[in-house]
């Protein structure tokens, strides 16, 4: 359904030839079947997780890494290999929930036959993936980031140890104390209404609703808010031109109409469906999987939360992340080949 409201959006677009290139989408979203037909079975699954977690680490310190050239402030972010910051954060954002969920809720996994896969699945290593990943967060000032991986987290805290949330105030006073002033000082910018980057988004969603309110079914066409948006754009907007709306949902709404925004949210809400399914089968059997249906819930989260701050739908290195973590729970319905055998 998502990929005919592309094409139907294309077609009833203001400028079909412009909107044209929207459809290399598909080609990105082949991700999530391919990821379904050639993982099948936990401990392919799991091997998977363990290889996104270990690109997650190297991305993560290279990101760190990057303090020695000169990064870190406002103007230069720490961003790793990608080009932009929030690329960077995003991808790091769903691999860490990933991972924050298998330490939350610890299942015993199958011995490894080969070296590799042991040290990837040894506790030493995964501690030190946890905070490489979660100090290149905090270094990415990425706000939206932090807050989808403060709702994520306080969703399993409440999910498996409810008794935790007193711990937050105290955690919060801390972090407070012996973070570096620009992070405490980015993170209490986040509730400033006054703040320039958060105005300029409150004006962003009142030109989308305008768009949305024109064009509600099929939208002013993919690729066309950034050439549109001046139309739209609220008086006092601190900036004339934008390239996106800054919330993933929002724009699809805006591009694509409110079809799209339905099929996208059941894209995403239906995996979750299933993992939910697979954790309360899990948990009932006293073994199996439970952590990484566990994870595909967090990231998800993670990831909508993110997406009401910035465009990471459309951010593909992040899509295709996510479309594997989407495939997971139909992954682990497969039969393993091993077990097979």
């Amino acid at each position: 359904l998502y990929l005919l409201f592309l094409l139907a959006a294309v077609a009833a677009s203001r400028d079909p030839a412009a909107s044209f290139p929207a459809l290399s989408e598909i080609f990105a979203l082949a991700a999530l079947p391919l990821a379904v037909l050639s993982v099948r079975g936990e401990r392919q699954t799991r091997r998977l997780v363990d290889l996104l977690l270990l690109a997650a680490t190297v991305f993560a310190l290279h990101g760190l890494g990057q303090y020695f050239f000169g990064y870190g402030d406002i103007d230069r972010r720490i961003r790793g290999p990608f080009s932009h910051y929030m690329t960077f954060s995003g991808v790091l954002l769903v691999v860490d929930l990933l991972l924050v969920a298998q330490l939350v809720r610890p299942t015993p996994r199958r011995e490894e036959d080969h070296p590799c896969w042991r040290v990837l699945a040894h506790p030493l290593f995964r501690w030190t993936a946890l905070a490489a990943i979660n100090l290149a967060l905090l270094g990415s000032l990425t706000r939206g980031a932090w807050v989808a991986v403060a709702v994520a987290f306080t969703g399993l805290v409440l999910a498996r140890a409810p008794r935790l949330l007193a711990a937050y105030l105290p955690a919060a006073a801390l972090l407070l104390l012996l973070a570096p002033v620009p992070w405490v000082a980015r993170a209490l910018s986040i509730v400033d209404v006054g703040d320039s980057s958060n105005y300029d988004r409150l004006c962003m969603a009142a030109a989308g609703a305008q768009m949305i309110a024109e064009q509600p079914l099929l939208g002013i066409g993919p690729d066309q808010v950034k050439r549109l948006y001046p139309l739209y754009r609220h008086p006092t907007a601190p900036r004339f031109r934008v390239p996106h709306l800054h919330n993933s949902f929002l724009q699809l709404a805006a591009e694509r109409g409110l079809l799209s925004l339905v099929a996208f949210g059941a894209l995403l809400a239906v995996p979750v469906a299933v993992a939910w399914r697979g954790l309360r089968a899990a948990e009932r059997a006293g073994g199996g999987p439970a952590d990484l249906h566990l994870g595909v819930m967090a990231a998800v989260l993670g990831f909508a939360v993110a997406g009401l701050f910035e465009n990471n739908w459309g951010d593909v290195e992040v899509q295709r992340v996510l479309l594997v973590v989407l495939a997971m729970p139909f992954c682990l319905a497969g039969e393993d080949g091993d077990e097979r055998s």
